[in-house]
């Protein structure tokens, strides 16, 4: 991948850890930990799209817990206190193992680097700093400045606007498949961060590149 000068990355899944939720639950749920997590972030997901489709915005931070409640009463989990320490623990996510480490080494090329999410300011600078990430990034971009969810294109156009850069010099990296093919659409160069090994999305646009984690990420962008 050439010409690139800043890397733009989403927050959730990406850099931030959401596996780590499930753990928390493992202890009072056992296995239907795993099943609450994965109910829990694609009603949250799906919340994110309907409320923009549909005009009815709410910010990520209600989103969130509004498809936390969605999801433990599909399963039939009524544990208040477990509910409280979800919600407290997507405010101060885990790091994958090698998110610092690469972040250091495009900082190190000379490369921009960002955050670009659906989380509001509070959400991102409270994960970024629980993570460890704050020093290592130039910017944290949140929809919450132009009203509206990814994959909406004036959201990846904040991008391009700090950076004053054209889409194409812009590399952005996601784990998610649906905002890897927004993100291509919009014009950016994409990395998706396939790590459960997903099928792609049927969708026009489609990454450059697919990599199992972040860490060959700075040899794809010609970094040692």
């Amino acid at each position: 991948m050439k010409g690139i000068s800043a890397v733009v990355f989403d927050a959730y899944g990406t850099l931030f850890n959401l596996n780590a939720m499930a753990d928390l639950a493992r202890s009072s749920l056992g296995d239907q930990a795993d099943r609450l997590n994965d109910l829990w972030r694609r009603k949250q997901l799906e919340y994110t799209w309907l409320r923009s489709l549909t005009g009815q915005r709410a910010d990520f931070l209600q989103v969130t817990g509004e498809a936390l409640d969605y999801a433990m009463e599909a399963l039939g989990v009524h544990d208040p206190a477990l509910r409280a320490r979800l919600a407290g623990a997507f405010l101060t996510p885990t790091a994958y193992p090698e998110a610092t480490t690469v972040l250091s080494s495009l900082k190190a090329g000379g490369l921009g680097r960002a955050i670009l999410s659906n989380g509001t300011p509070s959400m991102l600078d409270s994960g970024a700093d629980a993570a460890g990430l704050t020093p290592l990034l130039d910017v944290i971009l949140s929809v919450e400045s132009v009203g509206i969810y990814k994959p909406h294109p004036s959201v990846y156009k904040l991008a391009c606007q700090h950076y004053d850069l054209p889409p194409d010099r812009i590399a952005f990296v996601s784990s998610n498949g649906w905002d890897a093919a927004g993100a291509a659409a919009f014009g950016f160069q994409v990395i998706w961060v396939n790590r459960a090994g997903l099928p792609r999305e049927r969708l026009p646009s489609k990454p450059e590149a697919v990599i199992p984690d972040l860490s060959t990420l700075p040899a794809l962008l010609g970094l040692s």
